[in-house]
């Protein structure tokens, strides 16, 4: 989440006037994330969050997202549901920008990861793959394995300037993905983006309280998401690979969603491309950040670390998985 885009008192009344949620109290600017443009807006009948959609996302997929949204809640799911309008649109327009109102969820992020955190977090996902097995719709990963050399190449030579030599890392690396990505294995609904932030808990409690931010959910290998929340949950702040966190996350997701023998042995290699695939799109924001955004570009170099770490595991061991 960020901002992009500014939107003025007069914008946003007229713009709650089409919905039957009450009348705008107050509404304030969320600077985390790097996506599209959120508020938290509070009418006088409950709290809300607009977004406003920012030029990566393609407005062709709004559908998709939003109406995930909606399955995914009807099937207990707790994640942000759209509010539909008094015409019973629920994607609308606002400031020249694709825009929709979805409601607001209880919790918080963790601001301390502990191993408890995982084991919610695994369970939930599974919770949310299973889930999303009958989603009618279908959207291509557009930020899977084919597109991270376009992806690189429109960095020019931005990753030497971050890391001397870090150039050649990727495209040694891309040689590698391209070459050995898998392609049978079990395929849905992904997240693709459950990160810290996008999950919430109530102090005190293990289980998760919602999952938001579903703007880069997609059809793709469901052990894809397990690596990327791999990579987002189970390192330490000084990039150091925490196993135990691995441990808990894996083993409350195969609770619920036992994964296969071929998705375990695809592990390393699935962690390995989850990595460079955010260090690449955090290399290109680092580059590319307008100016005056109120946004925070997350650093490229702590996905360079957590890709070494993957490109020396030689077995899914590494990762907890042998003890489940």
């Amino acid at each position: 989440m960020a901002v992009y885009t500014d939107v003025s008192d007069e914008d946003i009344a007229r713009f709650v006037a089409e919905y039957d949620i009450g009348k705008v109290v107050s509404f304030k600017g969320i600077a985390e994330g790097v996506e599209n443009t959120n508020f938290l807006l509070h009418t006088d009948q409950a709290p809300f969050i607009l977004t406003l959609y920012e030029k990566r996302v393609n407005p062709d997929d709004l559908p998709f997202f939003l109406g995930l949204m909606d399955h995914l809640s009807s099937k207990g799911l707790n994640c942000p549901t759209p509010i539909h309008g008094t015409d019973g649109v629920a994607l609308r327009r606002l400031c020249g920008r694709p825009a929709a109102i979805t409601s607001f969820l209880q919790g918080m992020s963790p601001r301390r990861v502990l191993p408890h955190h995982c084991a919610g977090l695994g369970d939930a996902l599974a919770q949310l793959h299973l889930a999303g097995l009958d989603f009618e719709n279908y959207r291509a990963n557009a930020l899977s394995v084919k597109s991270w050399r376009p992806l690189f190449a429109s960095c020019g030579k931005g990753g030497d300037d971050i890391m001397p030599g870090l150039s050649d890392m990727i495209a040694a690396e891309l040689d590698y993905l391209e070459t050995n990505w898998p392609a049978k294995l079990p395929a849905g609904v992904i997240h693709a983006d459950l990160f810290t932030d996008n999950v919430f808990f109530f102090p005190g409690q293990d289980k998760v309280s919602g999952l938001i931010d579903f703007y880069f959910a997609c059809n793709d290998l469901l052990a894809y998401d397990v690596a990327i929340c791999l990579n987002a949950w189970c390192f330490e702040p000084d990039n150091s690979f925490n196993v135990t966190k691995a441990q808990n996350l894996l083993a409350h997701y195969t609770r619920t969603r036992p994964l296969g023998a071929d998705e375990i042995a695809a592990l390393p290699i699935l962690a390995r491309g989850s990595a460079l695939r955010f260090l690449l799109t955090r290399l290109y924001d680092w580059i590319n950040t307008p100016e005056g955004a109120l946004v925070t570009p997350k650093n490229p170099r702590e996905y360079v670390s957590k890709l070494r770490f993957h490109q020396k595991v030689t077995s899914p061991a590494a990762y907890g998985i042998g003890d489940l």
